[in-house]
């Protein structure tokens, strides 16, 4: 049986090969290859991380045994001296909370905006995408479980301040800064510096997220990013708690304050088979998503691959990809999409006006376009998004 550290060092070296989610750059790989210093906060890469990490936000002392309670995302931990919170990322340091995720990315790669999918918001830009280790959620068909599973001691990686990233992105040439991969909100303080540094470099910010986060956080990041994509998992409770171990009616909270905020939004859903693709769940997502944020927020429904603690189920069918979608459609939602299918009709963007193709796509690259100005350049409907 291979170690934990052998195990992450060849899905590292495996990542570009096969097409995975989460894809490590070559400096960071050499970074990874240094070593690693175990599940425990111990040795002398820990003590690095315990002395860089600065103080989170978003929590209060209980002034009982040291004892702290984390308000970032729902789960509300209450966190003892030396232990964590869910998420893996916020360590109780003699009754002060500390983010050990700051400055400590663990994937870097750029990636088209597709890719997160960001369907109405620059397309065809590239996106300087990086993620940390940690997640509040514990999703059993994670495609990229490798970080969001993971503790931040897991990754041996050099500290790099917020501008160091920034620089990064702008000379990568992309247009975006991605936050994306494991969810961003856990490094929310780490984020919103980064964007923050980016915007001054001419560059927008997006985060692909699970949604699951607190109303002031989320209002904070609402100010900052210039878009947000949430993965509404499923409409259905029972699905949260069993499947992903988090709640359904904040992810709506969440989704309805990023709208009032009018932050560029988009909704994913992946369809998984047996567990959330029955008519009656999909067509209670897509009247809540029409009722509560209107018909012009893009809608994917994504295919589910197995993955993680989830390989026994198949491939989600694309036949109930195209039903979730007709049936988006047919009730009024004017972008809805069928999302991991390569070359599908259901991957373009059409007006809904005069039902002509605005953007061509094939997997995640555009090919054609036939937008003018933000408008459709057969009939001149206005089209929802952000186009520059």
């Amino acid at each position: 049986m291979i170690s934990r550290r052998e195990f992450l060092t060849t899905a590292c070296r495996l990542a570009p090969v096969v097409g995975a989610g989460m894809i490590f750059s070559d400096q960071l790989w050499n970074m990874l290859s240094e070593g690693h210093s175990g599940l425990a906060i111990a040795g002398s890469y820990a003590d690095d991380l315990l002395e860089k990490a600065p103080r989170a936000r978003w929590w209060q002392s209980l002034r009982k045994d040291n004892a702290v309670r984390c308000f970032l995302c729902p789960h509300a931990c209450v966190i003892g001296d030396g232990a964590r919170g869910t998420c893996n990322t916020r360590v109780n340091v003699k009754g002060e909370l500390k983010s050990l995720v700051y400055g400590r990315p663990v994937s870097i790669h750029v990636d088209p905006i597709e890719k997160k999918p960001f369907y109405h918001f620059l397309p065809g830009a590239e996106a300087f995408s990086m993620a940390t280790a940690g997640c509040p959620l514990k999703c059993k068909c994670c495609q990229n479980w490798e970080i969001s599973q993971a503790r931040p001691e897991d990754f041996k990686v050099s500290y790099a301040e917020p501008a160091r990233i920034a620089g990064s992105a702008r000379d990568s040439k992309a247009r975006v800064v991605a936050f994306t991969y494991n969810e961003p909100t856990i490094f929310a303080e780490y984020m919103m510096d980064i964007a923050r540094d980016a915007k001054k470099q001419g560059l927008k910010s997006v985060a692909i997220s699970c949604g699951f986060i607190n109303e002031a956080p989320l209002g904070e990041l609402c100010k900052t990013l210039d878009a947000i994509k949430i993965d509404l998992k499923g409409y259905s409770e029972d699905f949260y708690r069993n499947v992903c171990g988090a709640e359904l009616r904040p992810v709506l909270a969440a989704i309805k304050q990023i709208a009032r905020s009018r932050r560029h939004l988009e909704i994913v859903n992946l369809v998984v088979p047996t567990l959330n693709d029955s008519d009656k769940m999909l067509l209670e997502l897509i009247k809540w998503v029409l009722g509560e944020v209107g018909p012009d927020v893009p809608l994917h429904f994504s295919r589910f691959h197995p993955a993680y603690q989830m390989l026994n189920l198949s491939p989600t069918p694309v036949a109930t990809l195209e039903r979730a979608r007709d049936m988006a459609m047919s009730r009024g939602i004017h972008y809805a999409y069928v999302g991991n299918v390569p070359g599908h009709p259901g991957d373009n963007t059409y007006c809904p006006n005069c039902k002509k193709v605005l953007i061509e796509r094939r997997g995640f690259f555009v090919v054609d376009t036939n937008m003018k100005g933000g408008h459709c350049g057969f009939c001149n409907r206005k089209i929802a998004g952000v186009w520059t």
